[in-house]
This record gives structure tokens, sequence and C-alpha cells, in this order.
């Protein structure tokens, strides 16, 4: 029993092993996905060296531990929000496989520990902290330190990814969690924004001294703190270096006592009758909420298509984030040009532009589902009242909204004498879009596909280029009259006048909207077979 025992092998080596094999495997199913992967890693591996030949060009710099210090947090941040926005990014470390296994918890945790370590983010990782110790040692002492800093930091990254994972693996197979990973595009648009910013910033003669506030603070983060012990070992401070190799190390040890905690709760407490009852008070909560609503809608078929076009936003993954994309770039972007000093309010525009663009497409939006909807359309009156009502949905949330942002743009960017004008510009463009987008949704619907990242069914690509660009390019021309009278009462020096922009714009939205959907219904009705193909061929 003991030979067979001493034979048998360790745990971590199985569960290393384990993850080659199915990395392997996984890669042997197609070469698509082979070619994706090594260029990933090429990619990465190409960024990683980047990044620390510029940390090594900054050695000797007197801002290079502030910058140092940032990094690693930055990389931190990325590590700690990484699973509730790519839950199955790693499906070999998921807890929830392992259940019925007899494994104790703690040879459990090193054996996944050692395992997270094999993969593209830890080594990216380790090239981007060595890089930052790199910068920042100097003379024996601060080497020796940073070896250990690189370690620890590391292990902190890679301890607190798990441990937010495993915590929140019941929420990241949801529903719910699918709806925060699709709506992780949003997040990394904004962050993208800010990462412009900072750039920006940081491109000035003196942009590295900004950064020194925010270092002095995350010296004190853990793992940053590791970085900065190594720093702080180069000018001689050893008690500092001390203390922030101790609460990296102090860090370390409490991740590992949450992860543990939280697997063994994960594998060893059911809550199968806890999820019904959340279930059941959620749809209960939900089921008052839409009757609640539906009492606010107006009756017949408008109230029934409102209802469940607001039903869709909510409930499904992609219509989710095509709203929540619109409604956040589109106040991001008067936001982001204030910030960089060339903000005008003319950016409060792309609020009912992006808004207006959710018209288009309104048939695949439904995908598979359509056809319930094409059962109910047999004449011009019913596909009116169809697209009537999916605009009416859309005007409800995008004109507070639009108004609120022109409001927000003309208080924070100014001026105020412009507000008149710039809102009801934007009414006008909103409704130009709602009358192109239904007639596009008429004359080139294609599909949406119910499953993974793409929003377009292979083959029909180039229908929807057209049917936005096309779409949004006669948008603006639509405009153009309302556009005429502005440049005019402006060349004319009539600016006491620019206030009927606003009742002009609003009836001109409201007009044109009207002319679009009364086009595109008899459209609808005539093109109803090739809608109906067309939208289900995802």
């Amino acid at each position: 029993m003991t030979a067979e025992s001493a034979a048998a092998p360790s745990l971590t080596s199985v569960f290393v092993k384990l993850k080659l094999s199915l990395l392997r495997n996984g890669l042997r199913q197609s070469t698509g996905r082979t070619l994706a992967y090594i260029a990933s890693v090429v990619v990465g591996l190409l960024c990683a060296a980047g990044v620390v030949i510029a940390l090594v060009a900054l050695r000797g710099n007197p801002h290079a531990g502030a910058v140092a210090v940032l990094l690693t947090g930055i990389l931190t941040l990325g590590w700690a929000v990484m699973p509730l926005f790519f839950p199955t990014g790693d499906e070999t470390l998921d807890p929830t496989r392992l259940v019925m296994l007899p494994l104790r918890p703690g040879p459990l945790i090193g054996s996944l520990l050692v395992t997270s370590l094999v993969g593209i983010g830890p080594v990216f990782t380790l090239a981007l902290v060595t890089g930052s110790v790199i910068a920042v040692a100097h003379g024996a002492a601060a080497a020796l330190v940073g070896v250990v800093a690189a370690v620890l930091a590391l292990l902190v990254c890679v301890s607190l990814a798990r441990a937010v994972a495993t915590a929140s693996v019941r929420l990241l197979t949801s529903r719910r969690g699918r709806d925060l990973a699709v709506l992780s595009g949003l997040f990394i648009a904004i962050g993208a924004q800010g990462v412009n910013i900072a750039a920006q910033r940081l491109g000035r003669p003196d942009g590295l001294s900004v950064l020194e506030p925010l270092g002095d603070v995350l010296r004190w983060v853990p793992p940053a703190s590791a970085i900065g012990a190594v720093d702080d070992a180069g000018r001689g401070a050893y008690g500092r270096a001390a203390a922030g190799l101790a609460l990296t190390a102090l860090a370390l040890a409490l991740l590992l006592w949450w992860w543990q905690r939280t697997l063994t709760t994960l594998m060893t407490a059911p809550d199968s009758s806890t999820l019904q009852a959340v279930e059941k008070d959620s749809a209960r909560a939900a089921g008052s909420g839409e009757r609640g609503l539906t009492r606010l809608l107006p009756g017949g078929r408008t109230g029934t298509v409102m209802l469940r076009a607001l039903r869709y936003a909510w409930r499904d993954p992609k219509s989710k984030m095509s709203w929540a994309t619109a409604l956040g770039v589109g106040i991001l972007v008067p936001v982001v040009s204030s910030v960089q000093g060339n903000g005008t309010i003319y950016t409060a525009f792309s609020a009912s532009a992006l808004l207006g663009m959710q018209m288009y497409n309104q048939f695949g939006q439904d995908t598979s589902a359509f056809w319930m909807v094409a059962s109910t359309i047999a004449t011009p009156r019913d596909a009116y009242q169809e697209l009537r009502a999916r605009a009416l949905t859309l005007a409800m949330v995008a004109v507070p909204y639009v108004t609120l942002v022109v409001i927000g743009t003309a208080a924070f960017i100014g001026p105020w004498s412009d507000f008149l004008e710039v809102y009801g510009l934007s009414l006008a463009v909103l409704g130009a879009l709602l009358a192109t987008g239904a007639l596009s949704s008429a004359l080139f619907p294609y599909s949406i596909p119910s499953e993974g990242n793409k929003n377009v069914a292979p083959g029909q690509g180039a229908i929807a280029w057209f049917s936005l660009f096309g779409g949004f390019l006669a948008g603006t021309v639509l405009c153009a009259p309302l556009l005429g009278l502005t440049i005019w009462l402006h060349v004319a020096g009539l600016h006491g006048l620019l206030w009927v922009l606003l009742p002009v714009g609003a009836a001109y939205g409201l007009g044109v909207a009207e002319l679009g959907l009364r086009l595109a219904a008899p459209r609808v009705a005539r093109r109803l077979p090739e809608i109906l193909t067309a939208v289900s061929k995802g």
C-alpha cells in the first residue's frame, strides 16, 4: 500500500499534465484555432518585449519607481477583473468540475496555483514584473529583493484571479454572468479611452511627474508594494523595503486563505434549493415589475410590441450589449473630448446618433423568434403598427437620454447659448435615423447569431455594412435641410433666431420618422418571406 502511494504521481503534476493535454487537444481541433493561438502568443511576447525594453530604458530616470509601481497596479487590476469578463477563459481550472473528486482543499489549492502559472498570461505578467524590477533595482541588495518581489507579485496576481473566479463561479456560470461577459466590450472601450487620455498626458515633457502622487499611494498596496520595496532597497531604506515585501506576502497568504475557504464552500455546501428560491423571488419581482410597466404602456398591439422590445433589451445578452454600448459611448464621447481639451457642445450629437442606430436591423435582432412576429403581420397596417411600436420603444429611452446628454454637455463644456440649437438638431438626427433604420430593416435584413461573439451571420457581412453605413449616410442627407438652415442663420448673423431650431428640429424629426415608418411598412409586408429567410440564417 505504501509502495503504491509512493509510486503515485503528485496531484500537481497530474493537473499540469491535464492542462497541457487539454491545450494540445484543443489546438488539434482546427487549423484556425492553432493559428489564432500562435498569433496570440507572438503578439503577447512582442508586446511584453516592447514594454520590458521601455522599462529598462527608464532605468536611472527619477520617475522610474512611480512608473513601475503603477504598471504593477494595473496588472493586478487586470488579473482581478479578468475572471468577471472572461469566465470561460480557462475551463481547465473551473472548480465546479472537481466537486465529485475526493480532493482535500489544501493540496488542491497548491496544485491549481501551480497549474495557473502555465499560460500566456503568467508569462506576460512575469516579463513585465521583471522589467519593472530591472528599472528600479540598483545594487546587490535591490537585486536580491527584486527576485523575491517578482515571484511574490506574480503569485499574488494569479491567486487573486483564481480566488475571484472561485468566489464568483455561481454568478459567472449563470445568465447574469454571461451578460456581464458580453458587456466587457463596453468596459474595454471605456478603458481604451482612459489609456488614450493618459498617454496624451504622459507624452508631455513633464508627463511622468504626474504619476508620483499615485505612485506614493500604490507603494503600500500589494503587490505593487513589492516593486516599491525594490526601489526602497536600492535607496538604502531597508526598513521600508522589508515592510513592502511583508505586505505583499501577507496579501498572498490572505488570498490563499480566502481562495481555500470559498473553494471548500463551493465543493461541500449544497445550494440547489437556495438557487431555486432566489430564481423564484427574481421571477416574482420581474413579473411584478412587468405588470407595473404594462400599465404605463399603450394598449393593443403597440403596448405588446413595446413590452416585448423592452424585455429583449433587458434579457437578451446581445441586445443588452448593443444598448449598453450605445448609452455608454454616447456620453463617453463628450466627456473624453472635454478631458482632452478640445470639447465642444456639438459632440452631444453622439447620443442621438448611436441610439438612432439601434433602429437598424430590427427584425434581425429577434433572431429565430421572428417567425412568431411574422405570423402576426398580414397587411401593411400590421407592419406599420409593428415598426411604430419598436420606434416608440427606442424613442422612449432615446429622447430623455439625448436631453440629459445635451444638457450635461452644455453645462460642462458650453456655451449655454448653443443649447437650443444643438438640442433641436439632435432630435432631428434621431428622427432621421429612426426613418432610415425602418427602411433599412425592411430592405437589408440580416441574421444575428444567437451564440458566440459574432453579430453578423457568415455570408451576410456586406449586407450588414451596407445597411448600417448606407442608412447612416441617408440619415445624414435627410438632415441636410436643418443643417442648411443652421448654417444660414449663423452666416447671416441671425443668432437671435437660432432658438427656432428646437421646435423646427423636433417637428422635423417627428415628421421624417413618421414618413420613414409609412414608407417601410408596405415593403415589410411585401418582403416578409425574404426577411424571414434572411434573419433565420444564423
